[in-house]
């Protein structure tokens, strides 16, 4: 009886077994760089805004304080944005009549909010709070970037459960002097692992990495 299949034909199957293992398996690696990317998480791309509002003016070359307009990140989980009434505190007096303002006026004068489009979105499963962060001696810039160099504002962190886990463990590594926070100009000290360690204790900050610290 003549055999359909030579005996090499069993190693062919083999090999294109594998083949396809492999490439299934690449794929899904491939799939996961793709979805972690910059690119795909929109990191370093400006938003679009409805008013094209930028940090780089207000905070950059004006000096003001990131907590003139997020008046709550000290004493609440959430950075406020701001109301239009701080808007027009300063510009009912200052371009009170640009075109570019137009949205704020129209907001002042309706009593709706301007609508704008959120740069820093975490899933609805995880809870953050900046109060705990921010009097904790992590800076702004150390999730934000440096918002006083921004036109347009972008997301700068990857803002992974990695990415926050490295900071969980290691803290020494982030914290700031408390007077140091909203310092868009900081720059860490060469002994800030020495000096870190020495605020963690100071801080009482804990190495926080059980799931329901973040998962609620």
């Amino acid at each position: 009886m003549i055999e359909p299949f030579r005996p090499i034909a069993n190693t062919i199957f083999r090999l294109a077994l594998l083949g396809i293992g492999g490439l299934v398996t690449l794929g899904l690696c491939m799939g996961y760089l793709v979805v972690r990317s910059p690119y795909e998480m929109q990191q370093q791309s400006p938003r679009e805004q409805p008013l094209q509002f930028s940090h780089k003016h207000h905070v950059g070359d004006l000096g003001i304080d990131c907590r003139f307009c997020h008046d709550t990140v000290e004493t609440s989980a959430f950075a406020n944005i701001p109301p239009t009434d701080t808007c027009m505190h300063c510009h009912s007096q200052l371009w009170a009549a640009s075109p570019a303002l137009a949205p704020v006026r129209e907001s002042y004068r309706t009593d709706r909010s301007i609508e704008w489009t959120k740069v820093n979105v975490l899933p609805q499963f995880v809870y953050f709070n900046h109060s705990v962060h921010v009097n904790k001696g992590i800076g702004c810039t150390s999730c934000h970037g440096r918002v006083d160099e921004m036109p347009l504002t972008w997301q700068a962190a990857r803002l992974t459960m990695r990415w926050c886990l490295d900071c969980h463990r290691h803290p020494e590594l982030s914290v700031r002097p408390e007077p140091e926070v909203f310092n868009m100009n900081y720059k860490p000290p060469i002994d800030q692992a020495e000096m870190g360690k020495r605020l963690v204790r100071e801080y009482h900050i804990q190495s926080l990495v059980s799931c329901s610290v973040c998962h609620r």
